[in-house]
């Protein structure tokens, strides 16, 4: 099991929730708990909120075990294995802008997915396309991807229709967030992927990024979100409820991971308790489906 959080600002109440749901379901089945921290973003991750994040663990109660793995730090990893699916003809190179692709969608495409069309597989390639930047996508199925996830069960999504061939690096040289999370995952050990809801629908290509590179797949729980009064999925300009002002606001970690037990359906009230008391009681059954609002 591993927490993976990004270091663009400071830890927020939702991002606690994600911590303490993955530790308790970790260590109730006596597994190890890993750190990454997803820095591949140069322009918003910062050194200092990897710093404070990890300061916020230590004090909630939640340690970590082994090395912190850093993602900036794994480049020629990722290379490796993109170099990999270029050589077995599943990649192509993607000249498509953002304007591009939005021409090509339905207009009653109004969940916010961008499906991507395909315009760019099978492009024949000139000699003026050698100095022009590329994005590297790969190629998906038109099949469906079954799965169970472990809290909200039976999942069935055509990758084709959902996506298209998705992006593994970026035109500006970025590796993507799929490519990145399946590599660390399976190269750290991860048998176990806790993580909200509205990394549900990215299950499926990670799943078959898996499958495609020959991994081990680990199990799938994804938990409700935390929302504030207005319905808004918690973000980290959120202030009022990242860890900053809650460890002003509440001198006692304790007080946080009750409150937090407390919307998980794991505790009756929100009482003060250490994350190790809670152990005992953990049953993903009692965590609720729908999101939850969250004022501390």
């Amino acid at each position: 099991m591993s927490f993976a959080p990004s270091p663009t600002g400071r830890m927020h109440l939702g991002n606690v929730f994600c911590a303490l749901l993955s530790w308790l379901s970790a260590r109730s089945k006596g597994g190890r708990w890993l750190l990454r921290i997803e820095d591949l973003d140069p322009d918003r991750s910062r050194r200092a909120f990897a710093e404070q994040l990890q300061d916020d663990l230590q004090w909630l109660g939640l340690p970590w075990d082994g090395d912190i793995i850093w993602q900036s730090k794994r480049h020629d990893i990722y290379l490796q294995y993109l170099e990999k699916l270029e050589k077995d003809g599943l990649t192509y190179p993607c000249f498509c802008t953002r304007a591009d692709i939005m021409a090509t969608q339905a207009p009653h495409e109004s969940d916010g997915r961008i499906v991507y069309a395909g315009t760019c597989r099978g492009r024949m390639l000139d000699e003026t396309d050698k100095n022009r930047p590329s994005a590297v996508r790969l190629i998906v199925p038109d099949c469906d991807i079954t799965f169970c996830d472990g809290h909200y069960g039976p999942q069935r999504i055509n990758l084709a229709r959902h996506c298209g061939d998705y992006i593994l690096r970026r035109k500006d040289g970025a590796w993507a967030y799929q490519l990145a999370v399946v590599l660390d995952d399976a190269l750290m050990g991860v048998t176990e992927v806790v993580r909200g809801r509205d990394l549900l629908l990215s299950t499926p290509q990670q799943l078959h990024l898996y499958r495609t590179l020959g991994f081990d797949e680990p199990t799938f729980c994804h938990h409700p979100l935390l929302i504030n009064e207005a319905g808004q999925r918690l973000c980290k300009r959120d202030l009022s409820l990242d860890l900053g002002c809650l460890r002003q606001k509440h001198g006692n970690p304790d007080e946080i991971i009750g409150f937090l037990a407390f919307l998980a359906g794991i505790l009756p009230e929100p009482t003060p308790t250490l994350p190790q008391d809670l152990l005992p009681l953990f049953d993903w059954q009692k965590v609720p489906l729908d999101d939850i609002t969250a004022s501390l």
